[in-house]
């Protein structure tokens, strides 16, 4: 993806980075996440939970991030919820996860939608991320909120 913000480093891939998805994809301990945006579009359609056009939330890497006083109806919520970490990752270009970006309020007669986007890229190392003993180091989040 041209001109993803690679938040972690505050570099930019694609142009004038060229080889930084080689370089960091040859690092046998990571892995790539894309940041999202979730929005609620409506496009006149009637909602019946609450979906008000325009609101949105962030994912960086497992946190939903809120906006202060921002609500979600959480059973649009769940509509969308077991979706994003298949949205975060890379996919083929004909997949469906890369070409359908909106997705359906779970209430049938709801016409709420949810736009996913799909924003910067994350670097994310396996020993800062995994549960397994023998391979962990310190969780990545406890690393953020000590810089």
């Amino acid at each position: 993806m041209q001109g993803t913000k690679l938040k972690k480093w505050g570099m930019v891939a694609g142009e004038g980075n060229a080889h930084l998805d080689e370089i960091m994809a040859e690092r046998e301990d990571g892995f790539w996440l894309y940041d999202l945006k979730v929005e609620t579009v409506l496009d006149g359609r009637t909602p019946v939970c609450r979906h008000i056009e325009g609101e949105s939330f962030s994912v960086e890497g497992e946190a939903l991030v809120f906006d202060k006083c921002q609500r979600v109806s959480m059973y649009a919520l769940a509509a969308v919820l077991p979706l994003l970490p298949a949205k975060q990752r890379d996919t083929h270009p004909n997949d469906w996860m890369s070409t359908d970006a909106e997705v359906a309020c779970a209430d049938p007669h709801c016409g709420g939608r949810f736009l996913i986007t799909r924003t910067a890229k994350r670097w994310f190392s396996h020993s800062e991320t995994t549960g397994l003993p023998e391979t962990r180091s310190t969780p990545y989040w406890q690393k953020e909120e000590a810089e």
